[in-house]
């Protein structure tokens, strides 16, 4: 059987992919075009994730020499939230001079019906969460998102986290086909709930 790839390296940092589910069906998303970062397959047999195989792959790639672990791969990774705690509380204890990130679409208190945030705390150093549109028209156009008040909902997660401390960026694509967005209206809201904006620039190979 093949492995799964749990983990994987990235641009000298280590990425760890927990779930090929998401909330979004976003029409930038990498893995609708292809089905490897660096080579590495993200697609998963199952979504029995395996916590164990996780930790031992994370382990194999001498985590000392890196600087910062990101939950991000072919899904929503706090969709395994209790999973994802599980493996960050792991990271903290074995390499407690490592920074925790997740790239999210920012959804988590939608999907759990309750802010998660807080069981986030000292677990996660920071969060990079997609903004996408100025309003949800924009939003809903590119995200194509399968909850309903997604837009707001994602919104109220960057509030929380700030609030909670956790670094917080919120990001915009740019440059993919002809979807325009508005960014300094995105940069202005950002800004306002207290998090850093960032543009990230659409490249071919999506990464």
């Amino acid at each position: 059987m093949t492995k799964n790839n749990y983990v994987y390296l990235l641009d000298g940092k280590i990425y760890i992919n927990l779930t090929n589910l998401c909330t979004n069906d976003c029409v930038f998303c990498i893995r609708a075009i292809k089905d490897d970062v660096v080579g590495a397959n993200l697609f998963l047999d199952t979504e029995k994730l395996d916590v164990e195989e996780v930790k031992s792959q994370l382990d194999s790639f001498d985590p000392d020499k890196y600087k910062e672990i990101v939950f991000c791969g072919y899904g929503e990774p706090i969709l395994k939230l209790e999973e994802l705690k599980e493996v960050a509380k792991y990271i903290k204890e074995k390499y407690p001079h490592i920074k925790t990130r997740i790239n999210t679409n920012g959804q988590g208190n939608l999907i759990y019906k309750r802010n998660i945030v807080p069981e986030l705390k000292g677990l996660i150093d920071s969060v990079s969460i997609s903004f996408n549109g100025e309003n949800k028209q924009i939003y809903d156009a590119i995200s194509l998102p399968k909850l309903e008040n997604a837009y707001e909902g994602m919104k109220e997660f960057i509030k929380e986290c700030v609030k909670e401390g956790i670094e917080t960026t919120a990001t915009i694509v740019t440059g993919y086909k002809d979807y325009k967005v508005d960014l300094e209206s995105c940069k202005e809201q950002i800004e306002a709930m207290g998090a850093k904006f960032r543009e990230r620039p659409w490249l071919d190979n999506g990464y």
